[in-house]
């Protein structure tokens, strides 16, 4: 089957993330139809997560090719580009606080963004509640999307925005998310200008970073008066049922981590002891690296799916930028195959190269000097 013309062609994105919505902007900015395709029943079926950094190099660039930009700077918090770094015993060793005109990269709530990007979407573009189960058809194509609800659906081009346990990955690579050896717990604080004012003074208008080269402790503000912290660790991936614990038990959990920071600064503990609900699990996984496939007409990938890495401040910056090539090349492209090759010679090795610059940070984290990273990228990466 020859290869269609992307104006013509029947375009899928599988995933309602910031990755896959930023190609469908872009693309409906050039006159390209395209339908997203998103696991969740609504965009409130879930927590979007914490927040993240958008840079001026690469998620800037991917908004202003979006149409964006001046819309995320006014919902942007410049303030949140403060980034303190502690000793275990809560000296405070390095702080930056940006200037009044320092925009390289702005903190944004993920949910926050999300609705940006949906909001500038046409009616009907993303189609809630279908769950991908597998990409079929011949490479040529066209490909046949399964659904878990038992719908198919004719394709011309999937682009696997989905995430670190992709399912359209498998169409191009056999290759699977691996435990880093690290493991990050996730615990919030709500009202914390009020309620949590020790937790509020240590962490500032940004975000807060200790470690003793064992452990760390990540905090980060969030809009709406909100912190999430990160309890970061070098542990086994089944650390807690290890222990006979679950998650979901607060004080049994709490216990064995005031056992672990017991040298800790008592109000740095505070990130232990004074949350608000649950602690979240999150084993840090990656993609192989080098992560590459052999060409494919009808499918290719962006962020998470395609190059998994360590939650350093990037995944969010690289999937946009990712969506944003992809998109540029199917606007200038004669053919959906064209375009395709043009962004894959560009993207894997820019991923690969991002890859290998961060191998080991997610170690960093634990040491302590400042990891300079703009922190973890929160749940969702």
């Amino acid at each position: 089957m020859s290869s269609p013309t992307p104006s013509r062609a029947r375009i899928s994105v599988i995933g309602a993330g910031p990755g896959g919505l930023t190609c469908a902007r872009i693309l409906q900015r050039h006159g390209i139809a395209v339908t997203v395709h998103d696991r969740d029943d609504g965009p409130r079926a879930r927590d979007q997560g914490g927040t993240l950094d958008l840079h001026a190099d690469n998620g800037q660039i991917a908004l202003r090719e979006a149409g964006l930009l001046d819309a995320f700077f006014r919902l942007a918090r410049p303030e949140g580009q403060e980034m303190r770094q502690y000793a275990a015993d809560a000296t405070l060793t390095s702080h930056h606080v940006p200037e009044a005109d320092e925009l390289f990269k702005p903190e944004i709530d993920r949910g926050v963004l999300r609705d940006l990007l949906l909001d500038s979407l046409e009616p009907g573009t993303v189609r809630w509640g279908h769950a991908l189960e597998r990409v079929g058809g011949p490479d040529d194509g066209p490909r046949q999307l399964h659904f878990t609800d038992g719908t198919t659906l004719e394709t011309d081009l999937v682009i696997g925005a989905d995430g670190a346990y992709s399912r359209v990955r498998p169409a191009v690579s056999p290759a699977v998310p691996a435990y880093t050896g690290v493991s990050f717990l996730e615990a919030w604080f709500s009202g914390v200008d009020d309620r949590h004012r020790e937790l509020a003074e240590l962490v500032g208008r940004g975000s807060a970073h200790a470690a003793d080269g064992e452990r760390a402790m990540f905090a980060q503000r969030n809009g709406g008066d909100h912190i999430r912290t990160y309890l970061i660790q070098r542990v086994p991936a089944d650390w807690i049922t290890a222990h006979g614990l679950d998650a979901a038990g607060t004080g049994s959990l709490r216990a064995l981590l005031l056992e672990r920071y017991a040298h800790w600064a008592p109000g740095l503990r505070r990130m232990i002891t004074d949350n608000d609900g649950p602690y979240v699990h999150r084993p840090i996984l990656a993609l192989p690296v080098p992560h590459t496939w052999a060409h494919n007409p009808t499918v290719t990938l962006l962020g998470d799916a395609a190059h998994l890495m360590p939650p350093l401040g990037v995944g969010v910056n690289l999937a946009m930028l990712d969506a944003c090539d992809l998109a540029l090349s199917l606007a200038n492209a004669a053919r959906v195959d064209d375009a395709v090759r043009a962004y894959e010679k560009t993207m894997l090795p820019r991923s690969a190269e991002t890859a290998r610059m961060l191998d080991g940070r997610a170690e960093d984290l634990l040491s302590a000097g400042e990891h300079g990273s703009g922190g973890p990228d929160g749940p969702g990466h």
